[in-house]
């Protein structure tokens, strides 16, 4: 019948909607997988931030395992256990470091007793200037007592009371920061060998060599920034202790270091911070010591900036001043006054790693890579220069062969004015023309032009 046979395509429909409702088998895995990716995520960023000042504890103190990593070796290689070498290492540094404090701060003391003491005789000489400017009648006394029943002055004393908690607590986070530090460097540099063993256990033997060629290059570069670093602080610190003992400019000692530290551990205007702490103390003593304090160190940043930093730091650490003091900044920007104070290092250990990693080709001899080339003129007069400069000849003697030769090494322009080997003296109408014989190679059979059938042969070899 008819209607009997009605009913089956709505169960046929109704089948297949169900199974189109269903829902995927991966869906739920791909949802707990996401939350489960968005939790780790959002874990992992709390951890960071909490542990952000350790981390920051951690890469300083590797840093300066680094550094001592070099001394620490040398003491080992003599029978010394790594331990007590390290031990002695960083008892060095602390002593050299406390007496820096120590020294630094007798001349804050002393300059803020002398400012005490000396506060009335300044303040009757302001109060005089202003009796006489403004005809008042102001006193001493006055002064004083208005100050000190001042409001401003209440408040500032109670603020200053219930901020001294504060500070002790700052202290005392800095200190517990100071021994972190210090534990976690004596142990990267004390345990430096077994560290660099677990480490290359886990990776294959090809790794393990490259692990540790760059760990070698990170030791070179970072100790060889430090100790050539302190070389110069401490040549920089004498040369100004012997100015200032001259001039009789008190503190000369401390001032004598705070200039050596300063100017060699903060690059580009470590010099000119450190020199003025000493020209106002010296102004206080005599206005014209102060102007010879600022000649002095112009004079000696040139000094070393052209003489003494590139015999010191070309073996060591070679960066451009710009990118020293573009890494700086951007230490800075990032972890503060300890980026600034790792930048170079780290640079200069990245810059090894490109030239030990990066493959390097020639350059191609193209005036706009090379820069122009001088005129022959130029070259000429450039060589009659290098001539006047190295000693004139005995009379009647022929020009040497060096002399002759510089306008060939200086210009490939000037190659026709040389005497040929096998002929006479060239013309000057032949100047275009090849030579005939240029480091043992024969120039173009047809003595065409320079770039006429020099494909096949290559560009000749300069002389």
């Amino acid at each position: 019948m008819p209607g009997a046979d009605a009913p089956g395509p709505p169960a046929s429909g109704s089948g297949a909607d169900g199974q189109g409702g269903r829902m995927p088998r991966w869906l739920p895995r791909a949802m707990v997988s996401a939350l489960l990716l968005i939790a780790c995520f959002q874990l992992g960023t709390w951890a960071f931030h909490r542990l952000t000042g350790l981390l920051i504890n951690v890469l300083i103190a590797f840093f300066l395992a680094l550094a001592i990593e070099p001394a620490v070796s040398w003491m080992s290689a003599r029978g010394m256990r790594r331990g007590a070498a390290t031990g002695i290492v960083f008892l060095g540094v602390l002593i050299f470091a406390a007496g820096f404090v120590t020294l630094l701060g007798s001349m804050l003391a002393g300059q803020i007793q002398n400012m005490v003491e000396d506060f009335p005789k300044y303040l009757d000489s302001v109060i005089k200037w202003v009796n006489g400017t403004f005809h008042t009648e102001l006193s001493r006394l006055e002064v004083q007592d208005s100050v000190l029943h001042s409001d401003w002055l209440q408040r500032y004393v109670r603020n200053s009371a219930s901020g001294v908690l504060d500070v002790s607590a700052q202290v005392l986070g800095g200190l517990f920061q100071l021994l972190t530090l210090l534990l976690f460097a004596f142990y990267f540099a004390a345990d430096g060998p077994r560290l660099r063993r677990a480490l290359c256990s886990v990776l294959p033997p090809a790794k393990q060599a490259e692990v540790l060629r760059a760990w070698e290059i990170a030791v070179d570069k970072t100790g060889g920034y430090l100790y050539s670093r302190g070389l110069m602080a401490l040549i920089s610190g004498i040369a100004h202790y012997i100015l200032f003992q001259a001039l009789g400019i008190p503190y000369a000692p401390a001032l004598g270091v705070w200039v050596g530290l300063v100017s060699q551990f903060i690059p580009t205007i470590g010099t000119y911070l450190a020199g003025a702490l000493p020209m106002l103390i010296a102004f206080t003593v005599d206005p014209w010591y102060a102007v010879w304090v600022l000649v002095f160190v112009v004079v000696y940043q040139q000094f070393e900036n052209y003489l003494l930093q590139p015999k010191l730091t070309a073996r060591t650490v070679d960066i451009h001043p710009a990118v020293a003091f573009g890494s700086v900044i951007a230490g800075t920007a990032l972890l503060g006054a300890v980026g600034a104070l790792i930048a170079i290092p780290a640079v200069a250990t990245l810059q090894a790693f490109l030239a030990a990693y990066v493959k390097r080709y020639d350059v191609t001899d193209d005036p706009r890579v090379m820069g122009p080339r001088p005129r022959p003129g130029g070259s000429l007069t450039l060589a009659r220069v290098r001539r006047a400069l190295r000693g004139p000849n005995e009379p009647g003697s022929p020009p040497s062969a060096e002399a002759e030769r510089a306008p060939e090494d200086s210009s490939p322009e000037t190659l026709g004015d040389a005497p040929s080997e096998t002929s006479g003296d060239v013309s000057p109408g032949t100047r275009d023309e090849a030579p005939p014989e240029i480091g043992g190679r024969r120039g173009d059979e047809d003595g065409g032009q320079r770039g006429e059938g020099r494909e096949d042969e290559g560009p000749h070899p300069r002389r």
